[in-house]
């Protein structure tokens, strides 16, 4: 059980700081007219129970941002779509999600440990 709530919490990991690089990209181009800020979305890794992981769409973030930059050049009159009051509740739900992975990980180490050293 220890190793699949280490796996479990190394994904949740992972995701929230994917989730936050999306909000950080957003709150950077707050001032880049046209920019259409991102959705980090969550989904369930498969099979279940196994963690959690960013949507395709959440993950295509990189590979937009390049086509992004080529559209946000066409539609420069266009106002940023970032609203900074939802991305600071995005981020602060992120770094809960991201505190809370760890915390399981910390706890299933200590639980690993426990095992091996009654083991001995």
């Amino acid at each position: 059980m220890s190793i699949s709530a280490l796996t479990t919490g190394t994904a949740g990991l992972t995701a929230n700081q994917r989730a936050l690089d999306v909000s950080a990209n957003n709150i950077a181009n707050v001032n880049t007219p046209g920019f259409q800020p991102q959705n980090a979305n969550f989904q369930e890794n498969s099979p279940a129970g196994t963690g959690v992981t960013l949507s395709v769409e959440g993950r295509k973030l990189a590979a937009d941002d390049q086509a992004g930059r080529t559209e946000n050049r066409l539609a420069e009159n266009r106002p940023s779509g970032v609203g900074l009051a939802s991305e600071l509740t995005d981020t602060l739900v992120y770094k809960s999600g991201f505190n809370l992975s760890a915390n399981v990980v910390k706890a299933a180490d200590q639980a690993l440990g426990s095992l091996i050293d009654v083991k001995s």
